[in-house]
This record gives structure tokens, C-alpha cells and sequence, in this order.
């Protein structure tokens, strides 16, 4: 007796299961994150202004150089779910083996670069002479941690390709609660001061490494898979990761072309640019949460061969971006009032935030659309197109937004511009996966 085949109400029910189950806790894994950088500002700051203002300049470098890398995470989620899909377990450990055996060379060449260079990197951001001490004692410490960063990234990325976001979540806020122990006791208790804080920000990360590492090994003697570096698979990882450095590059660049406009505007416009742009970061949390289960859910049904399940799991998750989107846009309306006077009592920051918030939330159907098709072509191993995209959107954005100053509009123009480069970054997205290509089945792309 055949089966029936599933209805499409079935079939939808389905996806939203399996984009729930991956999401929520992708989306407590990403908020935890910047909460270890508050947790170290919040206690370094009772130090006082010096050491907060060096706290503030190595964190900003340290945050730059960590996202760059963040293809460790997205690079193997795709590449270990397309072998889940393929039903060979041993191999899609082995393919995450790769990814964190790059991330460790990466780290230990980040640890040879930042260490003699901290001075320099310091000042070439401008820190002022009483923060500069304080900076370079903290980035020099905290380097030392981020080959743990980087195995924490490409370990997430194991385990979101075996569809598994939970263990991520309490990895994220186990490392937040021992960070903000280990920085209370040490910057206070063994009266370390900022080297305190960040001394318990590299133990908490390696704690978080090694837990990773613990459940990444298990799993490798559990299904027989080799635990040993392979110079093949891990050239592999970095070929594959390339195309989603020059993205995340490019993306970066615009971030920081916006930052610099928003600071010719002046003084109240960039103080109100932070604003939003803080909030702007978090409503990205929550749409790039699916985005993450698109990479998992993705390379899962093209490394079974299954290009029907992947173009009806994109079309839903397309759905859900757009009703996330719609909401966050509809609280960023309702609580604009409430939400200013938390970061500033100052009248022009204000008029100056207000209607670029509205610009913000707006935009937020379109940035649900981006976050979603981001995910289905990275969980596609799409990379090199994905890099072309963010090159053009770059390409149509930096004149637009470097015209702000001398055509007017001041800090609303300016998001404006923002909305148009997700409006460029959705078009791109939405022409690749109308045209079907990314439907590249199999183990390995």
C-alpha cells in the first residue's frame, strides 16, 4: 500500500517545525553573544572612564576580528548538513574536523599577528593616550583567547549542520554566567583590573571550546570518523570559506562607510546613527536566528537530493521572514517613544533618531527576506555568488551614502541608503533563487 503524498497544509506544518526547533535556540545562542561584551563593560566600567574607553576600543577590534571568520560557522553548517542529508554521518564529522582544525591555525595566526602589533592597532584607531594602555592590555590578553573564539564558531557551525541548535544555546549562556563570574572575581577580587576582565573573557571562551570540542569528539569515536588534521580537508574548508569572507568584507565596509557618513552629519546625528544602529543589530538577531535554520534545513534536503523539499522549505521560510519582519517593524513603531530616552535625554539626538527609526521599520519585511535567502544559498554553498551579491551592493551604496553630506537629508537620507542597499541585497538574493541554480544536490557541492 503506497502512501499518500502530504498536503501542502501537512508539508508547511512540517517546515514550521523544523524552522521553530532550529531558530529559537539559534536565536538565544546569537543575543547571549554580545551579552559578554555589556557583562565586560558593565564591570570594567566602575574602574573607570580610561580603562572603559580601552575596554571600548579592544572589544570593537576584537568583534571585527572575530565576525570576519564567522564563515567557519556558516561554511560548515552547509558542508556537514549536505552529508547528514546524504545519510553519512562519519563524513559530515569528518568535514566539521576540518572546519575546526582551520580555526585553529587561523587563531594561532591571529594570536602571532595582534600580539607584537597591539600598540600600533591601538593607536591606528585613534584611542587617546590615557585609554591607549588600557587597550593594548586588554587586546593582548584577550588574543590569546581567540583561537577558542574561532573553534567555537566553526564547532557551532558542526553542529548546526546536524541540526542541532541546542546545545549551542547552553554552551552561550553557560559561557556568559562563568564570564561574568570570572570578570567579577578576578578584576575585583584578585584586584586585576581591566586584566582581569580580560583574563576571565579567555578562560570563559576556552571553557566554551572545550565543551564544544568534547561533544565534536564524542561524536566523531561515536560514528568512527578521524579526529586527525587532513591538509586536503581543511584546504577545502578555507576554498569554501573565501567567498563568504569577501561577503562578510563587503558587508563590513558598508557598515563602516555608514558610520563614517553619520559622523560628517555631526555630533547629534552620529550619537543617534549608534542608536539605531544598536537596535538595528538586534532585530538582525532575530531574523538571521531562521536564517541559521535555512543553512541547516538546505544543505540537509540537497545532500539528500531533494530539490522540491528545498524550494517548498525556501518558499515558507521566505514567509516566516516576512511575518518576523513585519512584527519587529510594527514594535520598532510602537516603541520608539519608550525606547529613545533609555540611551540619551539629549532633544536633537532625538529628532535626529525618530524618523530614521521609521526608515528602520519599514525596511524590516525586506532585511526578513535578505536574512532568509542569505541562509538558503549559504546552506546551498552558494558562496561565490553570494560574494558577487554583497560586491555589487557595495558598489551601489558607498556613492549613494558618501552623497548624503553634500545633497542634505541628513541621518534619515542616510538610512534611506540603508534601506536601499537591502532593497539591492534582496533583489540580487531573490533573481538567484527565482533562477534555481543554487538546486546543486549531493554529498558535497
Amino acid at each position: 500500500m503506497t502512501q499518500a503524498p502530504a498536503t501542502p497544509r501537512v508539508t508547511r506544518r512540517r517546515h514550521d517545525r523544523e524552522i521553530v526547533a532550529l531558530a529559537v535556540p539559534a536565536f538565544g545562542a546569537l543575543v547571549a553573544e554580545p551579552l559578554f561584551v555589556m557583562a565586560d563593560s558593565a564591570i570594567v566600567g566602575h574602574l573607570g572612564t580610561a580603562q572603559l574607553a580601552g575596554l571600548g576600543v579592544a572589544s570593537a577590534l576584537l568583534t571585527t576580528a572575530v565576525s570576519v571568520f564567522v564563515f567557519l560557522a556558516y561554511a560548515t553548517t552547509a558542508a556537514v548538513a549536505r552529508r547528514v542529508g546524504a545519510g553519512d554521518l562519519p563524513a559530515a564529522i569528518r568535514q566539521g574536523m576540518d572546519g575546526i582544525w582551520l580555526a585553529v591555525l587561523l587563531g594561532a595566526a591571529v594570536i602571532a599577528a595582534v600580539l607584537p602589533l597591539a600598540p600600533a592597532i591601538v593607536d591606528l584607531f585613534g584611542a587617546s593616550s590615557t585609554a591607549a594602555p588600557h587597550a593594548t592590555t586588554y587586546l593582548r590578553i584577550s588574543a590569546l583567547g581567540i583561537p577558542a573564539m574561532l573553534v567555537v564558531l566553526a564547532a557551532t557551525g558542526v553542529l548546526r549542520g546536524l541540526q542541532d541548535t541546542r546545545t549551542p544555546l547552553y554552551v552561550a549562556v553557560a559561557g556568559f554566567v562563568a564570564n561574568a563570574a570570572l570578570n567579577a572575581g578576578l578584576v575585583y577580587g584578585a584586584d586585576l583590573g581591566i586584566a582581569g576582565s580580560a583574563w576571565g573573557t579567555v578562560i570563559a571562551q576556552c571553557g566554551m571550546a572545550a565543551v564544544y570540542l568534547a561533544v565534536v569528539v564524542r561524536g566523531a569515536r561515536r560514528h568512527g570518523a578521524s579526529l586527525r588534521p587532513d591538509a586536503a580537508g581543511i584546504r577545502a574548508s578555507a576554498q569554501a570559506g573565501v567567498p563568504l569572507l569577501v561577503r562578510t568584507l563587503s558587508l563590513r565596509a558598508i557598515l563602516m562607510i555608514a558610520t563614517a557618513v553619520a559622523a560628517r552629519l555631526g555630533d547629534a546625528e552620529i550619537a543617534a546613527h549608534q542608536i539605531i544602529l544598536s537596535l538595528w543589530s538586534l532585530l538582525a538577531f532575530a531574523l538571521d536566528a531562521i536564517a541559521i535554520a535555512g543553512q541547516a534545513i538546505i544543505g540537509r534536503y540537497l545532500g539528500g537530493g531533494d530539490t522540491e523539499g528545498a524550494r517548498a522549505a525556501c518558499r515558507r521560510m521566505v514567509e516566516w521572514g516576512i511575518a518576523v519582519g513585519v512584527v519587529l517593524g510594527a514594535l520598532v513603531v510602537l516603541t520608539r517613544p519608550l525606547f529613545l530616552p533609555l540611551f540619551t535625554s539629549d532633544s536633537p539626538v532625538k529628532d535626529a533618531a525618530l524618523p530614521a527609526l521609521l526608515i528602520v521599520a519599514l525596511s524590516q519585511p525586506i532585511s526578513g527576506i535578505v536574512f532568509v535567502l542569505d541562509g538558503v544559498l549559504m546552506g546551498a554553498g552558494d558562496g561565490p555568488y553570494l560574494a558577487w551579491a554583497m560586491v555589487l551592493t557595495l558598489a551601489v551604496f558607498a556613492p549613494v551614502a558618501l552623497l548624503v553630506p553634500t545633497l542634505g537629508g541628513g541621518l534619515t537620507a542616510l538610512w534611506a541608503a540603508m534601506t536601499l542597499m537591502m532593497a539591492v541585497r534582496m533583489l540580487t538574493l531573490w533573481l538567484r533563487a527565482r533562477s534555481g541554480r543554487w538546486l546543486v544536490t549531493g554529498a558535497t557541492r
